[in-house]
């Protein structure tokens, strides 16, 4: 099942009862990518109440109420980001208040909408998540290897020999096993390590 992110970032504004929720989306690559876009938008508007925000990131996803009523701000933006089947990918909410309170119900719907209004206007794209190897093969081996790297439009990042020549190579991580059923047909000693 395929897996979306974002191709852009997306701002937009909500008057709700008098308070201003502009929500924001943006593609991430990670927790610590989210987590510096965060603290730039508590940086632009530091005289707003709150900055809440969800990320769905693989294994770092995450959220935050960020001082509303517990499980009506991040939980809420984070079923919205399910729900769009998106991965990579940051919603926040900068919420300055209007004086109303809306209670839990109007904060979940509140917050609910700045994100999906938000997602209306943006371009989804299917994720593709790379991986990094490196291959050890013989040097009798090596040009046949690098012909089929260019045939499966693997990107060769470099190469250095030693007794081996080894690859160093970027290709989606779902093609692995395919790198792996491959290699032996091209040379009997080849061998893969994954680079973290």
């Amino acid at each position: 099942m395929p897996v979306y992110t974002l191709t852009a970032a997306v701002e937009i504004e909500l008057e709700i009862r008098k308070s201003r929720f502009i929500g924001i989306v943006m593609p991430v690559d990670n927790r610590d990518a989210a987590q510096r876009q965060l603290e730039q938008l508590r940086m632009q508007h530091r005289a707003a109440t709150h900055v809440c925000w969800a990320l769905m990131a693989g294994g770092q996803s995450g959220m935050s109420d960020d001082g509303e009523p517990s499980g009506t701000a991040g939980r809420p933006m984070l079923e919205v980001l399910r729900h769009h089947e998106l991965d990579g990918v940051l919603a926040a909410v900068v919420r300055y208040y209007g004086g109303i309170k809306l209670g839990a119900g109007g904060l979940v719907r509140a917050y609910t909408d700045a994100i999906a209004t938000a997602l209306k206007q943006a371009q989804r794209v299917e994720r593709i998540v790379y991986a990094e190897v490196e291959i050890a093969i013989a040097y009798a081996d090596e040009s046949q290897l690098r012909y089929w790297l260019q045939q499966k439009q693997y990107a060769l990042l470099s190469s250095r020999h030693d007794t081996l020549a080894r690859l160093h190579v970027r290709l989606p991580a779902a093609q692995l096993p395919q790198l792996a059923d491959s290699l032996p047909r091209l040379s009997s000693n080849a061998a893969i390590t994954q680079i973290m």
